[in-house]
């Protein structure tokens, strides 16, 4: 990841807004690798994406930053720089299935995903294993009688590491809705279904009843509402006839694990804005 700058704008739709953000990056000798741009014309909403160069910059990269406040200010933004290059502090929740654990570790292998998870925290041991292959901590919490008291273990453990992203990986336990607002816009879920249909119990069973066409995976932010938070990405696959049961736990694995590598890395390249009960995406 080169050095630069991601800038992040939401702000009343108004005539001239890219020409005069991009004035005024250029002003500085600053060059625009890249400027998304969204307009929600109903409520006259503009949403942006930079990525901005700043090898070439003629001021100091804070500097930079803080003149951007007067526009920002007259233009009646919100805004949000983050420096590059950064890795996201990130710690990933399961339960017992390990596909979606596995795929984040991949990914981030790869170098796809600017992130650093600092830790694997479980309800269940099924997991240790693959994080002790990664040379990552595991932690196990049980989650109980005393649920309230192993959701106020894991929140000392993300603070104590300081995590910036929280990932659900199949983690089948409800959120209390505290941490839920605590970390709203930084925990991320995905969800077994294609958003809102076939929730709660088995879904795949479900599915197979109603002779579904199409199976799918919903990765989403977490909010208090259950499986109702703002949606960032979403898979799906065609079924045919002659699947059984198995061949959609098989089909949905997939999608899960796109679904929710997507949607990580959306969020982690700052490629998200969320709005209420919607999220923004400027894909890549």
């Amino acid at each position: 990841m080169h050095e630069g700058l991601i800038l992040k704008i939401t702000c009343p739709d108004k005539p001239g807004l890219v020409s005069r953000i991009a004035t005024h990056v250029s002003a500085f000798q600053a060059n625009l690798v890249e400027f998304k741009q969204f307009i929600e014309r109903e409520r006259g909403v503009f949403y942006a994406r930079l990525e901005i160069d700043t090898a070439s910059l003629e001021i100091p990269v804070d500097d930079f930053i803080a003149s951007f406040d007067p526009l920002g200010r007259e233009i009646e933004a919100d805004w949000h720089f983050r420096r590059l290059p950064y890795r996201m502090r990130t710690a990933v929740l399961v339960t017992k299935t390990d596909h979606c654990l596995n795929e984040i570790l991949w990914r981030t292998g790869l170098g796809e995903m600017p992130v650093e998870i600092t830790s694997i925290i479980g309800n269940r041991d099924d997991c240790r294993e693959i994080a002790e292959n990664a040379g990552i901590p595991f932690h196990y919490i049980e989650l109980g009688e005393d649920k309230e008291g192993g959701f106020r273990k894991i929140e000392t453990l993300l603070e104590a590491q300081e995590v910036q992203l929280v990932v659900l990986a199949r983690f089948m336990q409800i959120m209390p809705k505290w941490m839920c607002e605590k970390y709203q816009g930084r925990m991320i879920n995905i969800h077994h279904s294609f958003l809102p249909a076939f929730i709660g119990a088995n879904p795949y069973r479900q599915a197979y009843e109603r002779g579904v066409k199409l199976i799918g995976a919903t990765c989403h932010y977490v909010t208090g509402e259950l499986d109702g938070g703002p949606i960032i990405e979403q898979e799906v696959e065609r079924v045919q006839h002659h699947h059984s049961v198995r061949d959609l736990v098989r089909l949905g694995r997939d999608c899960e694990r796109a679904a929710l590598a997507k949607g990580i890395r959306y969020h982690v390249h700052d490629r998200t804005i969320i709005d209420a009960d919607r999220a923004i995406v400027f894909p890549d």
